[in-house]
């Protein structure tokens, strides 16, 4: 994958909007955006330094998702091109609520500032495990991961080894009988060993939606609330995946439910809309009988391989 700078990006950007679109027409695309109110000088600026002075400050994915508009508006193969050389792109915005490796009760979430999305968990948060600190360029690697865990526990000065044995233990907890979610983790954890702690963690049972309220008080209306595992790879890209047991598919009474797997591929739509890639295992690939281990590093080699070895 070649690499695009942000500032070569961002020229591309400006060049485009000023052949394809009157002043107006910019400043309506960027309200749109919701990137108002301009800089005082605005009026004083060409079409092109007019896109500069609003896109100065944004990263390369950022200006990847303003790109993917622009292309929307507009016919501008140059961009479109350099669009292309940037692979896999992901999912705007920065990650701000990292819950996941529930072993106990759902934990209750609560907003201590709805304004700046800040959370707090009010009950059950000794079950999950939460991450709190800012995601870097790498996205969040083993490494990384226990870190954080080695100062959470207690841990710091403990060697890596030991560290690393504590934390898998703890994720493989939230799996509970899952024998097919181990396999993947087991898998994954193989790749540490061989390729070392830099490359991305998996993470399992991720909050995804949140929904406070009991069937009885009419809740579980957002779908699918806890992923499966996530991937958080450098550019922002969001990895998603699922393991499906006959639960996805199939009624209580294990009758086949159309309505159930409607339900499954819609969220996945709308994942998939929202910048993340989701990928699905049927459970019966990941039988113990049916040797599931050469189908899940091949699949780990071909995402890093996606990903410019990122995974």
């Amino acid at each position: 994958m070649q690499v695009v700078s942000p500032s070569r990006l961002r020229d591309a950007i400006a060049e485009h909007l000023r052949d394809g679109m009157t002043r107006r027409q910019i400043e309506n695309f960027f309200e749109d955006l919701g990137l108002a109110p301009w800089p005082d000088e605005w009026v004083s600026l060409t079409k092109a330094a007019f896109v500069w002075s609003i896109l100065g400050d944004h990263t390369l994915p950022e200006l990847a998702d303003v790109a993917r508009r622009v292309l929307d508006e507009v016919e501008a193969p140059g961009l479109a091109a350099l669009v292309d050389r940037l692979g896999p792109t992901g999912v705007a915005g920065d990650l701000k609520n990292l819950i996941f490796a529930a072993d106990g009760p759902k934990p209750k979430i609560v907003f201590r500032d709805a304004v700046n999305n800040d959370i707090a968990l009010v009950e059950n948060e000794q079950y999950c495990l939460v991450y709190d600190r800012p995601l870097g360029p790498s996205g969040l690697t083993w490494k990384e991961l226990t870190d954080w865990w080695a100062d959470r526990e207690g841990l710091t000065g403990r060697s890596p080894t030991e560290v690393s044995r504590s934390l898998y233990s703890r994720l493989d907890r939230s799996l509970g009988s899952n024998d097919a979610e181990r396999r993947i983790l087991r898998t994954y954890a193989d790749r540490y060993l061989r390729l070392g702690p830099d490359i991305p963690a998996l993470i399992p049972q991720v909050y995804l939606h949140y929904d406070p309220y009991t069937k009885r008080q009419g809740g579980t209306t957002l779908a699918r609330q806890r992923m499966d595992f996530l991937l958080l790879l450098p550019n922002r890209a969001r990895v998603v995946i699922e393991c499906d047991g006959v639960q996805h598919y199939a009624d209580d009474f294990g009758r086949a439910s159309p309505q159930r797997y409607a339900e499954m591929v819609a969220e996945d739509r709308g994942l998939r809309l929202r910048g993340y890639e989701v990928y699905r295992f049927g459970g019966q690939e990941l039988r113990e009988e049916a040797r599931p281990s050469d189908l899940l590093r091949t699949f780990f080699d071909a995402l890093a391989a996606r990903h410019g070895g990122g995974a």
